[in-house]
């Protein structure tokens, strides 16, 4: 689908990796929790294979790889495990509340994590004023990215036109869900898990506009301001 040029009237975010710097902390729960099913990844290979999708991708994954399903708890403790980690430790992505106090435009989060989990990730890093109530999770819709469907839920509730919207993005599921859309996307590498220099290519390729390394560059890239 091509991204239309209307002027911008929504920025749409990712969660976790653009907003709050999680994926390192996440990362490791998970791979604590596939060792324990008896799935030995190191945390470069589970990135590589599950950033950006949702927990639900992992389970269905994981009984592939073990060939039986895994525990029926398993989401469940790995959920709970996580947002432990973030009450004690989870921090903003650097800049991102700077970035929100001076954005104009409307804005709201489009997360493949679950509800609760965007919320707590918001809250515990003082960025839940800036979004609250516009918060919108996989778990609402049919297909997790790299589908369009989280993003073309996030825009029909915030009434604005696919090609009026902006995604922010740290992972190429998500970039190519927003593309898929119909949305202009930029990708992001400012999180403690990318490296501009390798990360920046392939999202290039993926579709987006532009690869931030900074939060603070996002007013540059906002098509039609």
């Amino acid at each position: 689908m091509t991204t239309q040029a209307l002027p911008t009237e929504l920025v749409i975010f990712d969660c976790d990796g653009v907003l709050v710097d999680s994926e390192p902390l996440s990362f490791d729960c998970l791979v604590a929790a596939l060792h324990e099913q008896g799935w030995p990844l190191s945390r470069e290979e589970a990135m590589g294979r599950f950033l950006g999708t949702s927990v639900d991708f992992v389970r269905d994954s994981l009984a592939a790889e073990l060939g039986h399903p895994p525990p029926d708890d398993f989401i469940e403790g790995l959920q709970q495990r996580t947002l432990a980690a973030f009450v004690e430790r989870l921090q903003p992505t650097p800049g991102s509340l700077a970035m929100l106090a001076d954005l104009r435009l409307p804005r709201c989060v489009a997360s493949s994590s679950r509800p609760e989990r965007i919320r707590l990730s918001l809250q515990v890093t003082g960025l839940l004023d800036y979004f609250d109530p516009h918060l919108y999770s996989a778990a609402q819709v049919r297909r997790g990215k790299p589908a369009p469907d989280l993003f073309l839920h996030a825009a029909r509730c915030m009434g604005v036109a696919p090609g009026a919207c902006l995604v922010v993005e740290d992972s190429l599921s998500g970039i190519r869900a927003a593309r898929a859309a119909g949305m202009a996307v930029v990708g992001f590498t400012g999180g403690g898990h990318l490296h501009h220099d390798t990360a920046a290519p392939a999202m290039l390729e993926a579709g987006a506009l532009a690869v931030l390394s900074a939060l603070a560059q996002l007013p540059r890239v906002l098509p039609g301001d």
